[in-house]
């Protein structure tokens, strides 16, 4: 198979085509510049260069591929709509990525929400969110091919592609290093379903095969809150209690959509979907315990 990858020098995308690529698919990845470009054609991967501005490439690649994999953006309402212009009426999937930070609340670290969503649940989004939401839902309704949502969860792990670290954890580790301290938002009492990197991989590459239109799949096996992830950081690294910081402090260091959305939020949500649709059977169930043994120190 053929298959056109946005955000293939990425966390998730690299992943992905590293394990498509030894299952013998032949891709094309799309990537902004020159450099991951020869670093992704050196791997087997046949760059385009380009980004998501670029809806004419976009809507190009997707008509001459056999299946599409957006991994690059959430968000990113045109470069979505161009690939479903690429594929409207030919029957082949696009696989979306989209993040559970969507079902995210504004509760600043301080409280933990009793609200746990699955793909039956009807989902409270909050205005922030909204604009993703509606991407996903343009996948899931368009016509004539196989719209598929992936809403990953908290990724842990190490990548295998270009981009080793995922987006959650790194940067409080990274915070951590260089501080002395490892900080989280409020008193992190809220909580992340998670799951590891290599069981979102193995949903990507079963969604490939065999999701059929308009499935939504939340990718979970666990949840923890900030709270115990800021203990297991500050275990493997050897450093003292861990830190409150209110969301103004965190924004300062992370931004404030990640210190309200990406720290600060419950994000609570169980994948049944892919278990009993596709007999997905993720292995790791524990982002703690993968951080106080195996996170990387280098």
């Amino acid at each position: 198979m053929q298959l056109f990858l946005t955000g293939a020098s990425g966390f998730i995308g690299g992943s992905l085509a590293h394990s498509l690529k030894a299952r013998g698919h032949a891709i094309r990845g799309l990537v902004r510049d020159k450099v991951k470009a020869e670093r992704l054609a050196a791997l087997g991967i046949e760059p385009v260069l380009g980004d998501l501005e670029d809806r004419a490439l976009l809507t190009a690649e997707a008509r001459r591929a056999d299946a599409v994999i957006n991994a690059a953006s959430s968000d990113h309402a045109e470069a979505v709509e161009a690939l479903l212009a690429g594929l409207r009426g030919s029957g082949k999937p696009l696989l979306h990525t989209s993040g559970s930070s969507v079902i995210g609340d504004d509760v600043r670290g301080e409280v933990l929400s009793d609200k746990v969503f699955d793909e039956d649940t009807p989902f409270i989004v909050e205005p922030d969110k909204r604009a993703r939401h509606a991407v996903d839902t343009s996948v899931l309704a368009a016509e004539g091919m196989r719209g598929i949502v992936l809403c990953n969860t908290m990724i842990y792990g190490t990548g295998t592609g270009l981009s080793p670290d995922s987006v959650q954890i790194p940067p409080l580790v990274k915070q951590a290093r260089k501080s002395g301290v490892v900080r989280i938002v409020g008193k992190g009492v809220n909580r992340w379903s998670n799951v590891h990197i290599d069981d979102v991989v193995a949903l990507y590459l079963l969604a490939l095969e065999r999701a059929p239109a308009g499935a939504f799949y939340f990718v979970e096996n666990g949840e923890a809150s900030y709270a115990e992830i800021g203990a297991a950081i500050a275990q493997r690294l050897g450093l003292g209690p861990v830190q409150s910081w209110s969301v103004e402090e965190a924004s300062r260091e992370w931004g404030e959509g990640h210190a309200r959305y990406s720290f600060g939020s419950n994000s609570r949500v169980r994948g049944k979907r892919a278990r009993r649709e596709l007999d997905w059977k993720p292995r790791h169930d524990s982002v703690t315990a993968w951080i106080r043994d195996e996170m990387p120190l280098g």
